[in-house]
């Protein structure tokens, strides 16, 4: 919600009026994160990628006045953990803007006691109704675990949660190679890390039982620009 004018506070009576003015706007903002559903979340996330591939982006909530809106406080509407590549701006991909989403970003979106807890305070505190977990096409993170290469410092922390995913790929689909080999094993990495992240969290895994938040997952298409989102939501661990 961003308003179509500049307010300029130079005196203390402005002042004042701009610091109702930004709480009136942040109590709007509330009002309207607190009646997106998951499915509206999902919805809005489509149509702006849509609109990014097809080169109509509007760039939503951009402007001084969404600055000025949000200073009070952030209501974002959907989630999005995925990959640190360069490639794979979010909100770009989804045409949105300042407050609009919480962006958990890590090499090949894999999860962490850090990632975990970020995302539990955007579900907890903030009441984000969605959870995106996207891998992306190309993954130079999945390639090299595909690869075995050698890593030096930390990276191979990152390739042994890869690991798995590559192998279940392997299992799976033995005849597949090449680029789409790897883009599977991507698939399959955001697949097993959004399950990871409800396994590990109980907190995500109540509110997902509850209905409260929906986590799925989704692949971008780093050629084409365009996220297929997955039809069906990650499926919640028993109550522990």
């Amino acid at each position: 919600m961003a308003l179509p004018f500049r307010f300029h506070a130079r005196t203390p009576r402005a002042r004042a009026l701009a610091g109702l003015l930004t709480g009136v706007l942040f109590i709007l903002s509330i009002a309207f994160a607190a009646g997106v559903t998951p499915q509206d979340a999902l919805a809005l996330l489509t149509a702006g990628n849509a609109r990014f591939t097809e080169g109509k982006a509007i760039h939503p909530n951009c402007a001084k006045a969404r600055i000025t809106e949000t200073a009070a406080g952030q209501q974002p509407f959907a989630v999005v953990l995925t990959c640190a590549d360069s490639r794979v701006p979010p909100e770009l991909i989804f045409d949105r803007g300042v407050g609009d989403l919480f962006v958990v970003r890590t090499a090949g979106n894999v999860i962490d006691l850090v990632v975990i807890g970020s995302i539990e305070y955007a579900v907890e505190h903030l009441h984000t109704p969605r959870v995106i977990v996207m891998g992306h096409t190309r993954c130079g993170a999945v390639t090299a675990a595909a690869e075995h290469g050698h890593t030096d410092g930390s990276i191979g922390a990152i390739l042994e949660c890869i690991t798995p995913a590559v192998d279940e790929t392997k299992k799976q689909i033995p005849k597949l190679t090449g680029d789409a080999f790897l883009d599977a094993a991507a698939e399959a990495n955001a697949r097993r890390q959004a399950n990871e992240l409800l396994r590990q969290s109980p907190l995500l895994a109540d509110a997902a039982r509850n209905g409260t938040v929906v986590v799925s997952c989704a692949m971008y298409d780093v050629r084409s620009g365009k996220v297929t989102m997955s039809a069906v939501p990650v499926v919640v661990p028993p109550a522990r």
